[in-house]
């Protein structure tokens, strides 16, 4: 199963993405969307399912969103997907895709200590 074309988000996260550009000076919602989507993966759990509102504000292609990295971002979305027990159809995967974005976008914003770029490379734990 191939990434998707494009990645899209709706308005809530449009919202979100601003609030962290200006918190943390990153200004491409791409690069945002990837600190997100690690920060989601890396829980356990599977982030919840959010309804499709058809309201996708951000949008952009797979390229852009994953760069040169984006056949480890698929791997990793995919292992994470197998790994919940869920099925690794394209709707599957679009949709935890999509859900992961919106739940690390959201604990992102959620920490108030998430004041610059260096409060985002302090998540990663080697």
């Amino acid at each position: 199963m191939p990434a998707p074309d494009t990645v899209r988000v709706g308005g809530e996260i449009r919202d979100q993405l601003i609030t962290l550009k200006r918190r943390t000076g990153v200004m491409n919602w791409n690069v945002l969307c990837r600190w997100a989507l690690c920060r989601s993966l890396s829980e356990p759990t599977a982030p919840g399912l959010m309804p499709t509102s058809g309201d996708a504000t951000v949008e952009m292609t797979w390229k852009t969103f994953a760069g040169p990295a984006g056949d480890i971002y698929w791997w990793l979305i995919k292992q994470h997907t197998r790994d919940l027990g869920l099925p690794l159809d394209e709707h599957t995967l679009s949709t935890q895709l999509r859900a992961h974005i919106v739940r690390g976008t959201q604990y992102l914003v959620g920490d108030q200590h998430m004041k610059d770029t260096q409060d985002l490379v302090a998540l990663i734990k080697l």
